[in-house]
């Protein structure tokens, strides 16, 4: 499983950040690494840091199972690490959803 991170220019995507994704998505992510060949994790900032607000950090994951089609979550907060923790566990739970329908087949 390939974990790709991405950020819009709003968003310093610095080494302590991108660990702190990467290893948050790789947790929640863990028992369906085997089952996925990429992860992509995009963040950003939507509204910028000229206006601010409550929950404009907003995270978008994608995941591609294999010989399924691509899933996607997103999940917005007030800290882009709230954002990643919140959108990781709500792919963990789509991903648990679709392997379970999957495997009832």
């Amino acid at each position: 499983m390939k974990i790709q991170v991405n950020s819009d220019n709003q968003i310093a995507m610095k080494a302590p950040l991108s660990t702190f994704v990467e290893g948050e998505v790789e947790r929640a992510l863990e028992r369906f690494k085997d089952r996925l060949t990429r992860v992509e994790v995009h963040v950003s900032d939507e509204n910028s840091a000229a206006k601010g607000g409550v929950a404009d950090k907003r995270c978008v994951i994608e995941t591609r199972p294999t010989g399924l089609n691509p899933l996607s979550v997103s999940d917005a907060a007030a800290t882009v690490e709230a954002a990643v923790t919140s959108a990781s566990n709500k792919m963990k739970r789509l991903l648990e959803t679709t392997f379970g329908k999957q495997a009832k087949k």
